[in-house]
C-alpha cells in the first residue's frame, strides 16, 4: 500500500497514465504535465522534497505513436505488458461514439488493471475513464462519479455502479484505492487530490498557483443544464411537458397542466413522476430555475426582477430554492458563470 505524504521516501511513485484511442488528449496531457512539473516549479521556503515525488508514464497496449479521439497522436512510452507493478494508474477522458460505450474492446488492458489492483495499485478516472475501469467489476456496489453528460449512458452499461455525476471527486475502496473525478475539467481536483496525499498540502498548493488550477470546491451541480426526460412513451405526460416548457412563468402552472391533460389530480402526478423521476412541482421548479440561469448569465436583471420574470413573486423563496438546486446563491451564480466584460464582443476594444 503507498504511503502518505507524512511518511514519504525519496523514492518517487509510479504513475501510469493509460492511453487508448478512445482517450482526449488535452485530460491526458494536462494531468501528464501538471503530475511531472515539479522540476519546473520555481523552489520556495516551503517546498519539502527537492526530488519529485511521481514519475509519470504514458501506458498502453504497446510503445509507439497512438492516435487519440482527439486525431491528435500521444507516444506510448510503456506497453503495460512490460510494467509488473505500479502505483497509481490513471484513466483519462474519453470520448463516447453515439452509439456509446462498447465493452470487450480492450480485455488486455481491463485485465492489467485488475492484476495491477491486486498488487496494490490504485486506480483513478478522469471524467468518463470511468467507463474503462468499470469493465473490471471493481466499481460495482462502490460510489464514483461520470460526466454528468455521459450519466445515463454509464447508469445503463454498469447499473451495479452508483453514480454521482454532481460530485467533483469520489473517493471510494476499503484502502481509499478507488477514486474517481467528475465532469471535464475536475481532473484539475484529482491531480490536487494526489499531489496533497502522497506529497503534502503544501505541495498541492504550490502546484495550484503555479498553473492556476481551482478546486471545484461548489460541486458540479451549477455546471448541470436540467433537460427533462422525454423518452418515457406516455403521450399525456409527455404532452404536459411540451406544454409547460414553455410557460413555466403562468399562475398555477401545475393545475393547469392537470386539466389539458384531463386525467385526475392523483393520476396524473403519478404518472408523471414514474415517467420523468421528478414530481410535476419539482419538474416546474428545475424549468424556471435553469430560466434564470441563463438571465443571470446574460442580463443584468436584479435577483428580484428575475425571480418575478420566472413565476416567483416572493424573491426570498427564489433565492433558497435557487441555492438548493444549484448549491449557489443567485449572486454567486451570476459572479462564476456571467461573460466577464474583457470577454465580450466590442467591450474588450473600447478605450479606457
Amino acid at each position: 500500500m503507498l504511503p502518505h505524504a507524512a511518511s514519504m521516501t525519496s523514492e518517487p511513485i509510479h504513475v501510469s497514465l493509460v492511453a487508448i484511442p478512445e482517450a482526449v488528449m488535452s485530460t491526458l496531457s494536462g494531468i501528464f504535465d501538471v503530475m511531472n512539473a515539479f522540476a519546473m516549479i520555481p523552489a520556495s521556503g516551503n517546498t519539502r522534497f527537492h526530488a519529485p515525488p511521481f514519475r509519470v508514464e504514458i501506458v498502453g497496449l504497446r510503445p509507439g505513436s497512438l492516435q487519440l479521439a482527439s486525431r491528435v497522436p500521444v507516444m506510448v512510452q510503456r506497453s503495460v505488458a512490460a510494467l509488473d507493478a505500479t502505483d497509481i494508474i490513471i484513466v483519462p477522458s474519453i470520448l463516447l461514439e453515439p452509439g456509446g460505450w462498447k465493452k470487450g474492446c480492450h480485455p488486455e488492458l481491463v485485465n492489467w488493471l485488475r492484476a495491477m489492483h491486486r498488487r496494490g495499485a490504485i486506480l483513478c478516472s478522469a471524467c468518463s475513464g470511468i467507463f474503462l475501469l468499470a469493465e473490471t467489476g471493481l466499481f460495482d456496489g462502490m460510489d464514483a462519479t461520470v460526466h454528468y453528460g455521459y450519466a445515463s449512458a454509464f447508469a445503463a452499461a454498469f447499473p451495479a455502479v452508483p453514480i454521482h455525476p454532481e460530485r467533483v471527486l469520489v473517493i471510494s475502496g476499503k484502502h481509499e484505492d478507488l477514486v474517481t473525478s467528475g465532469a471535464s475539467m475536475t481532473w484539475h481536483d484529482l491531480v490536487l487530490y494526489l499531489i496533497g496525499r502522497y506529497a503534502g498540502a503544501t505541495e498541492a498548493q504550490a502546484v495550484a498557483r503555479f498553473f492556476a488550477l481551482q478546486w471545484h470546491q461548489d460541486g458540479l451541480a451549477p455546471y448541470i443544464v436540467f433537460e427533462g426526460r422525454n423518452d418515457h412513451g406516455d403521450l399525456a405526460v409527455q404532452a404536459a411537458q411540451e406544454w409547460i416548457a414553455g410557460n413555466f412563468p403562468v399562475a398555477n402552472p401545475l393545475e393547469e397542466m392537470i386539466r389539458r391533460t384531463g386525467l385526475s389530480e392523483r393520476t396524473f402526478k403519478r404518472r408523471f413522476t414514474s415517467a420523468t423521476g421528478l414530481s410535476p412541482l419539482a419538474y416546474v421548479q428545475r424549468l424556471r430555475i435553469e430560466d434564470a440561469k441563463r438571465r443571470l448569465e446574460r442580463t443584468e436583471a436584479s435577483v428580484d426582477e428575475i425571480s418575478w420574470q420566472i413565476g416567483y413573486e416572493e424573491s426570498a423563496f427564489f433565492r433558497r430554492l435557487f441555492k438548493r438546486v444549484t448549491g449557489l446563491a443567485p449572486g454567486a451564480y451570476r459572479r462564476r458563470f456571467k461573460i466577464p466584460d474583457y470577454a465580450q464582443p466590442g467591450l474588450s476594444t473600447r478605450p479606457r
